[in-house]
């Protein structure tokens, strides 16, 4: 079934800054000219490369591999025989899944110390039992839901934990909502568009607010306030940041849930400077500038992420 495994890295931090300051001398100069400890870095960047090194050790299982970062990902032309290999923090699962289509992806913690590693669940000594049984047809999953946005022209973003629509500096967006047959011009800080995965990140931070808020209004809800959204629902939930009710805007549709085969309909009145988002990362956008129509809901497949099989958690927890 498979011919290429496409082991995904990221730059270390200590990386970034050798790029940035041209040298590790001079980086190193910068960090503790600013009161930092080089030597964290040193040793982040030491831990990742050796798991790293031995990763590719241990997948040699004679099928061609692609080593590539995750800046490169949009740019790789992936094939249904194609096994995707993730090393590196949560957020390297999120950004490589939009982009493999339906491949498997086996997510590695290079460094359980640092990362917390919710969508990691294999380290590197269980790399390669857990490629194997991909390759076997062995392997557990778990499907997570995608959400999407569509432009008219044709454009699409997919997003693994959350779509952020709005300006791109979080200052004051207008634009035309469509929910439901019903409409609303609004003006507010954005939207945020969630699936069940990022349910417990962005999402929950304005429903911390929220709740914060009600309490200091005197209104104490009976139960704590929460979205308990499965990551392979088939759902997705809005909420729009800061609604600003004027004499041109109102703010009486600021959440919902998007039912699979259901839209959220938004048209821009922005005139520069407004995009669409996915995952926190600015620089995978799509613009959303006057006059433009996005269209918001559940994508059409479904990320899948290797697990461990219940008699591999078994022994788990018997060591």
């Amino acid at each position: 079934m498979f011919e290429r495994i496409v082991l995904v890295t990221r730059k270390t931090r200590l990386e970034g800054l050798i790029e940035r300051f041209n040298t590790r001398a001079q980086a190193k100069f910068y960090i503790e000219h600013s009161g930092g400890n080089f030597l964290q870095y040193q040793e982040e960047h030491d831990v990742y490369s050796e798991a790293l090194s031995r990763l590719r050790k241990e997948l040699c299982l004679g099928l061609k591999t692609l080593v590539t970062d995750v800046s490169l990902i949009p740019n790789v032309l992936f094939s249904k025989k194609d096994l995707i290999v993730t090393v590196g923090q949560d957020g390297l699962v999120a950004n490589t899944a939009k982009y493999v289509g339906e491949q498997p992806i086996v997510a590695i913690n290079p460094d359980p110390i640092r990362f917390d590693g919710i969508l990691l669940p294999f380290g590197v000594s269980e790399g390669r039992r857990a490629v194997s049984a991909v390759i076997e047809e062995k392997a557990a999953e778990k499907k997570v839901t995608l959400a999407e946005a569509q432009l008219k022209d044709g454009q699409r973003l997919l997003a693994f934990n959350d779509l952020y629509v709005g300006v791109r500096s979080h200052t004051s967006a207008r634009y035309r909502l469509q929910w439901r047959g019903k409409k609303e011009q609004q003006s507010s800080s954005g939207l945020i568009i969630s699936t069940g995965a990022g349910s417990t990140g962005w999402l929950s931070s304005v429903v911390n607010m929220t709740q914060g808020m009600a309490a200091f209004l005197g209104h104490k809800p009976k139960n704590k306030l929460q979205f308990n959204l499965e990551w392979d629902s088939p759902k997705l939930v809005f909420v729009v940041r800061e609604p600003f009710a004027s004499r041109h805007s109102e703010a009486n549709i600021v959440a919902g849930v998007i039912e699979e085969g259901t839209t959220l309909s938004l048209e821009s009145n922005i005139p520069s400077g407004g995009c669409i988002f996915s995952d926190g990362i600015q620089a995978d956008f799509l613009d959303f500038n006057a006059g433009t129509i996005a269209q918001i809901g559940v994508a059409d497949h479904r990320a899948r992420l290797v697990v461990p099989s219940a008699y591999e958690q078994r022994e788990s927890y018997n060591e």
